[in-house]
C-alpha cells in the first residue's frame, strides 16, 4: 500500500464577490438616460417658451384671413348649401380667434351658453346671436329656403368683419 496520504491542509476560501452576477447595468447606460431626460428637457422647455410665444392677434388676422378666403370660395349653390357652408366657416372662426367651443356645438348649445362669446362687445354679441340665427334658419328649414346663395354669402361676411372688428380688448 503505496498510497500517497492526503494533506490536511486548509486552503483560503474564494471571494464572495467572484459568486455575484455582473450587474447589467454599465456606467455608459447611466449616462446615455441622464442625457436623453436633459434632452427632453430642453425640448420641453422650447416648447412652452414657443407656445407662449403665439400672438392672439396675428391669430386673429389669420383666422379672419383663412375665414373670408372661403367665404370667397361659395359659388353658385342652393342657399341651404351656402348656409351650412357659411356657418361652418364662421365657427370655424371663432373657434381660431377667440378660443370659443361654437365649432363643435349646435346652434342651440352655443346660444344657451351664458358664456358664449365672452370677449365680444355686446353690439357683436347681439349681432352674432341673430346671423347666426338666420343661419340655421336657412339650414334647418323644413322646405327650400328661397333665398340667393350671394346673399346668405354677403350676410356671412358682413358677420365676419362684426366678429373680427368686435373684440373687446
Amino acid at each position: 500500500m503505496n498510497e500517497k496520504s492526503g494533506s490536511f491542509e486548509l486552503l483560503e476560501p474564494s471571494p464572495p464577490e467572484a459568486l455575484v452576477p455582473d450587474s447589467w447595468v454599465e456606467p455608459w447606460m447611466i449616462a446615455a438616460a441622464i442625457a436623453l431626460l436633459v434632452v427632453a428637457l430642453a425640448v420641453l422647455i422650447f416648447k412652452r417658451k414657443r407656445a407662449a410665444a403665439l400672438d392672439p392677434l396675428a391669430m386673429r388676422k389669420a383666422a379672419y384671413a383663412q375665414a373670408a378666403a372661403a367665404l370667397e370660395e361659395i359659388e353658385a349653390v342652393p342657399a341651404r348649401d351656402a348656409a351650412v357652408r357659411s356657418s361652418l366657416i364662421l365657427r370655424k372662426y371663432l373657434s381660431a380667434a377667440a378660443g370659443d367651443p361654437a365649432l363643435f356645438e349646435t346652434h342651440q348649445e352655443t346660444i344657451s351658453r351664458h358664456d358664449a362669446l365672452k370677449g365680444f362687445s355686446e353690439e357683436a354679441r347681439a349681432t352674432t346671436g341673430r346671423g347666426f340665427a338666420r343661419l340655421a334658419a336657412l339650414k334647418y328649414a323644413a322646405e327650400i329656403p328661397d333665398a340667393e346663395a350671394s346673399e346668405v354669402v354677403a350676410e356671412s361676411r358682413a358677420l365676419l368683419e362684426t366678429l373680427h372688428h368686435g373684440f373687446r380688448a
